[in-house]
């Protein structure tokens, strides 16, 4: 047995029922970069309450044909955990529009997308999507853990919805993994999937969110705030790097053997008790409860 296969069982995701009650004056400037780099996540922010869904639908559908009990542990802890970003993400997208930021019509677009994919592609291609998309993000999240530079200075309650949303995606980045390996995924044609998932998931993703994030920025007054580009700039592809620090791992989703837990960064999970920690300390309803 490999390294992965004794890491892929190891951590269980938990149900953690944080409320972070964003402030929403905050929405445009909560980071300590300013307008550009706030909005860059709060556009991926959009993302995630119909995209969460969508995963929670994909690995549900083959719960039941999971042999291991152990892993069909971590898919409730799974769709626990995606059911509470999206409910959070819900309340950040509601700053969003109280500030008369144009995301309902991406929020439309993003639905239409998910139900076209339900409709025409067999659930097998539904599964290797959320698992490509959960590297994705897993990748990402991999980098707010690594790099305090990104949410230094910001506004305390919106980092902690991202060092919640990041710790989580790690806790259970592997989970919609190993349900496709172990349904539909282990021979040639399930790698040739979820390859050209990965693919496919990417180039829509930033299809959808570079045009939706120069929009929102638009809309805020700060098209043609220079100094605002370049740091949003340094902050995906510069000092801080989240998505140039990325790109090895991105590709590392290629080779035939890769699993989720070959990059072990388990070692942030300890960070969760102090974010529970330093959410309660806001006066904010904290808890952990299953499914």
């Amino acid at each position: 047995m490999s390294a992965s296969d004794n890491q892929k069982t190891s951590i269980m995701p938990v149900r953690r029922n944080l409320e972070f009650h964003l402030p929403k004056e905050r929405i445009s400037d909560w980071h300590r970069e300013g307008v550009h780099v706030s909005h860059f996540y709060n556009c991926m922010s959009v993302f995630f309450p119909d995209g969460e869904r969508f995963f929670i639908d994909s690995v549900r559908h083959y719960r039941d044909r999971i042999e291991d009990p152990e892993l069909k542990e971590q898919v409730r802890g799974f769709i626990g955990q995606e059911a509470m970003h999206g409910r959070e993400h819900e309340e950040y997208n509601e700053a969003m529009e109280a500030k008369g930021l144009p995301i309902k019509n991406t929020e439309r677009r993003v639905l239409a997308l998910l139900n076209w994919f339900r409709r025409h592609s067999p659930k097998s291609m539904q599964l290797a999507g959320t698992v490509a998309l959960e590297h994705l993000t897993a990748i990402m999240a991999d980098r707010v853990l690594a790099d305090p530079r990104l949410m230094a200075g910001a506004e305390p309650r919106f980092a902690a919805i991202w060092r919640w949303h990041a710790l989580e995606e790690t806790e259970h980045k592997a989970v919609a993994f190993d349900v496709y390996q172990a349904t539909v995924g282990r021979g040639l044609r399930g790698y040739l999937n979820r390859c050209t998932a990965l693919l496919l998931s990417t180039l829509i993703f930033f299809a959808m969110l570079i045009p939706f994030h120069i929009n929102v920025v638009r809309r805020d007054g700060q098209l043609f705030n220079l100094v605002g580009w370049l740091r949003v700039m340094n902050e995906l592809w510069g000092g801080p790097g989240l998505l140039r620090k990325n790109l090895l791992a991105w590709f590392d989703w290629f080779r035939p053997g890769f699993h989720p837990w070959d990059h072990d960064n388990r070692k942030y999970l300890e960070q969760v008790d102090d974010l529970v920690s330093d959410v309660s300390g806001f006066g904010l309803a904290a808890g952990s409860a299953g499914t």
